[in-house]
């Protein structure tokens, strides 16, 4: 078992007891909750006449169900507005900190907790939601968990949980111009499988992951989960403490001081022991889409969609089945595919340095005219910042529709659908089937830049044509 890594260090900070069958108690040190997966957790303990333990360690927020076009209360879908105001309910009769619409605060609960500073390190940090693994980027040991998982950390600030094995990813050299950490991530992917990390931590490490930036990181730590694994962190730096530094729920003055000397201690030793390790060079990375119906069905922009016998037995299955879903053939080449409709937004790439990098590809350039394109700012401080900039204008001159704060069309559980068979470019996190709203639509996933290129081409084009002219 792995021994010393930051892992292992924060799970024994956080232990409150070894359960019959192996299990550990964890104490959560922050627990985050929205609209979704919280209501039944509630009624549980309406059931059982429990209260919130801890109610100063549980933050809301409001995204998956939150239309991006009006916002104006009440919300045209009764069930969405059910269940906001639900979520309002139980905030208030718990004394629960809500970020609403229009408190400047509002977001994708992934986006916001970061952005605030409430994530940090040495964290054990809990939420409904299974892109939680997102918050590793601080230092943190994130984990999604289900409804009844968030009824017992309202009622008791703890779950139960087996302990997980720790596979560290080394990430050689750094990463070319326009290669972005979404394309590292769906290398990673594409390299060990989406069941590969089924019982692991993924520890992201090296000269590649050290380079980026938080709001990178972040993207890297969202998706471990679409890797199988249950959670995904970085060590803490200078990055990272400067990243949390002013904002606005950071420690301040001698509180910092003591917060800062205790983060730096935490990160995995040099002797630490790992389960696995792999190691892969993020120079030879280019920008990478999907291609199927998993995120590890994925090539780089240059090459072609693999060929059935060229790929692992065990995957051979899953491959007919996205050949014909997709409607793709073996071999044919990525590049070039029409696109339909093109997505910027998510927990996964929602975010200010997100909007900045789409826009610098689409200044001055116009959407293809058979393109529906639209942006979805992460969090009403992602797109106060973004109207501050400009960026919104760049959007909206090039031909993208400007959005609300929310989850969108990541998973469609609002009005942003895909139609029938429509192909999307997106910068979102999964491609499974009727993932985006429609049981026929089709998603590729890629970073937001490549989002953009393809909008400005009609296809999926190449986004170092754009930015290394």
């Amino acid at each position: 078992m792995s021994h010393n890594t930051l892992f292992d260090k924060v799970w024994d900070l956080h232990k409150v007891a070894s359960l019959p069958g192996g299990s550990d108690q964890i104490f959560i040190g922050l627990h985050l909750i929205h609209e979704v997966t919280s209501p039944q957790a509630f009624g549980a303990l309406r059931d059982k006449n429990l209260k919130v333990k801890f109610p100063n360690r549980t933050v809301a927020t409001v995204d998956h169900i939150v239309p991006t076009d009006n916002q104006s209360r009440p919300f045209q879908d009764n069930l969405a507005e059910k269940m906001i105001e639900t979520l309002e309910r139980n905030c208030s009769e718990n004394k629960i900190k809500f970020f609403n619409i229009g408190s400047g605060n509002q977001g994708i609960v992934h986006v916001v907790a970061p952005e605030l500073g409430l994530t940090q390190p040495g964290m054990t940090i809990a939420c409904g939601d299974s892109h939680t693994s997102t918050h590793g980027a601080f230092g943190a040991i994130a984990f999604g968990i289900g409804t009844s998982q968030v009824r017992d950390v309202l009622a008791s600030q703890t779950i139960a949980m087996n302990k997980l094995k720790v596979r560290q990813i080394w990430c050689e050299k750094k990463l070319p111009n326009g290669v972005y950490a979404k394309d590292l991530v769906l290398h990673i992917i594409n390299r060990l499988g989406v069941k590969a990390g089924v019982g692991f931590a993924y520890e992201f490490a090296g000269p590649a992951i050290s380079a980026l930036s938080m709001e990178e990181r972040m993207t890297i730590c969202n998706m471990s989960i679409e890797g199988g694994a249950r959670c995904g962190y970085i060590n803490p730096d200078e990055t990272t403490f400067r990243y949390i530094r002013e904002r606005l729920c950071a420690p301040k003055n001698k509180n910092w001081d003591k917060a800062l000397k205790w983060w730096q201690s935490l990160k995995s030793d040099e002797n630490s022991i790992y389960d696995d390790v792999i190691t892969l060079d993020a120079s030879k990375v280019e920008p990478t889409v999907t291609w199927g119906i998993t995120p590890s069905q994925s090539v780089g922009i240059n090459q072609e969609i693999p060929l059935l016998n060229e790929l692992h037995p065990n995957d051979q299955f899953i491959a007919e089945e996205a050949y014909e879903y997709m409607g793709f053939e073996p071999g044919q080449s990525i590049k070039d595919t029409p696109i339909d409709v093109c997505f910027i937004g998510s927990c996964t790439n929602g975010r200010i340095s997100d909007l900045r990098v789409a826009a610098k590809v689409l200044k001055d350039k116009k959407v293809s005219i058979n393109v529906k394109a639209f942006v979805v700012p992460g969090s009403e401080k992602v797109a106060k910042e973004a109207k501050k900039e400009g960026l919104d204008k760049i959007f909206i001159d090039s031909g993208f529709q400007w959005r609300e704060p929310g989850c969108s069309m990541c998973l469609a559980m609002n009005s942003d659908k895909l139609i029938g068979n429509q192909i999307s470019a997106s910068s979102s996190n999964r491609n499974f089937k009727g993932r985006q709203g429609s049981p026929s639509g089709r998603t590729l996933l890629m970073s937001p830049a490549m989002v953009a290129a393809a909008a400005i081409n009609g296809k999926v084009s190449d986004v170092r044509e754009f930015i290394n002219k």
